[in-house]
């Protein structure tokens, strides 16, 4: 069975970057795995701290998204890695959402939507899924170092 998410108000909502599960990461409190991934992409500079605040999670991205915006560098090579901190930390830091991701099994994760080939799994679900690779990487970790 394939198991499809994508709005925070479905069965499987937490796995959602918009989900409110904040964390604590770098020393600072992030509202939402969202916040820290779009803030991200402007480390050291005040778009950071900008997006780190921002009201929502809906915000936060389309904040991220305006490319006025001086974009770091090297984005396209460490952006899976920053979403893969934000996800682990969320899980790492919330049990509740933990027990979800657990009661998954082995089962394969698609962000089910149709705007995004890179995250999710596109109109045609083709697209790479990278968020749903993400979260079966990390319950595996957490599985394994016994959470």
């Amino acid at each position: 069975m394939t198991i499809y998410f994508y709005s925070t108000r479905d069965r499987y909502g937490c796995f959602s970057n918009f989900s409110a599960h904040g964390f604590e990461l770098d020393d600072l409190w992030w509202q939402t795995s969202e916040h820290y991934f779009q803030a991200h992409k402007f480390i050291n500079t005040p778009s950071f701290e900008e997006i780190r605040q921002a009201k929502s999670p809906k915000e936060a991205a389309w904040m991220g998204r305006d490319r006025r915006r001086p974009l770091r560098q090297d984005w396209e090579r460490v952006k899976d890695d920053i979403m893969r901190l934000a996800v682990q930390c969320k899980f790492e830091t919330h049990a509740d959402i933990r027990i979800i991701l657990f009661s998954t099994g082995n089962e394969e994760l698609i962000e089910n939507t149709s705007s995004d080939y890179y995250w999710g799994c596109g109109t045609d679900k083709t697209g790479k899924n990278k968020l749903g690779q993400i979260l079966m990487e990390v319950r595996k970790n957490l599985r394994s170092s016994n959470h």
